[in-house]
């Protein structure tokens, strides 16, 4: 009796491993892996897609009071250690997820192995990327989000560059000019950027002096493309972009010129650019 009832429960531990190894060969053909971490970083998945390997993973910031996922990408074709590109989004453009889309991906693909690694880290509706009462924005993405990245994505940490679109075209430049030797590039693509402070949009900055504080125009205006370092500088935005009076201001500024192809401020049109930015960054990378 003994022995039957051993051999019955050896048969039972049997067909739980093979459900067990089903399981996560499924899991594995569809490509998808979940795993944890260390403290401060939360659970990770990634798929592969689009020429990419796709990982998304959480940050619980302590420079932004709160836990904030990240989507990173690692294309296929790219060197042992790619270097990194973050890139940000705009306001209220669905965190983190807004240019993480197939078009990018595919603009991506196109450089071959040229292409660099890719973080989109998540801003907040409305942080404009910048240290405030409400989070210390440009520290989480300096502190944070660049060395997670690094590692994840098995980064070159000596070749980083920055740029976004919108309000991530602001905080690249908020961002770099705290930490200019850290970027081999940056990229204002539709950046919001206004001739003063009562023409900004209401939350983007705390109040006059949290404007002034971080009054890209101005610094430029008043000390030129230094507190950038050597990082190759980009700008652009749709002819009918609302925010061109500001984006041509800081290119003359900066001593370099903002392109105005065809346009508006909208998803259309940095879809359709994706590919010129993302060259901009790997001929940057080259020189780095």
């Amino acid at each position: 009796m003994q022995g039957a009832r051993a051999q019955q429960r050896r048969r039972i531990v049997r067909r739980r491993v093979i459900v067990l190894l089903t399981v996560a060969a499924v899991l594995l053909a569809g490509g998808w892996l979940v795993r944890r971490h260390a403290p401060g970083q939360v659970r990770t998945t990634s798929a592969a897609a689009h020429g990419a390997t796709i990982v998304r993973y959480e940050i619980r910031s302590r420079d932004a009071h709160r836990t904030l996922p990240q989507t990173g990408a690692i294309p296929k074709q790219a060197r042992r250690r790619p270097p990194l590109l973050v890139f940000l989004h705009g306001r209220g453009a669905g965190g983190e997820q807004s240019n993480s889309n197939s078009s990018f991906f595919e603009a991506l693909e196109q450089l071959g192995d040229r292409a660099p690694a890719v973080v989109f880290p998540d801003g907040g509706r409305a942080s404009y990327w910048h240290d405030r009462a409400g989070g210390n924005w440009a520290r989480y993405v300096l502190d944070e989000v660049i060395p997670g990245a690094v590692k994840r994505l098995r980064a070159d940490p000596r070749r980083v560059a920055i740029g976004g679109i919108s309000m991530g075209g602001y905080g690249a430049y908020a961002i770099a000019r705290r930490r200019p030797s850290a970027f081999c590039a940056v990229g204002g693509h539709s950046p919001a950027i206004w001739l003063s402070s009562g023409e900004s949009a209401a939350g983007a900055f705390d109040d006059a002096g949290d404007y002034d504080r971080n009054d890209v125009l101005a610094l430029a205006r008043a000390r030129g493309r230094s507190p950038w370092g050597d990082a190759r500088l980009w700008l652009d935005g749709g002819d009918e972009d609302p925010f061109r009076p500001g984006t041509d201001a800081f290119a003359a500024a900066l001593g370099i010129r903002a392109t105005h192809p065809s346009g508006k401020h909208e998803g259309d049109y940095w879809r359709a650019h994706y590919a010129r930015y993302l060259r901009f960054y790997a001929d940057a990378f080259e020189h780095c």
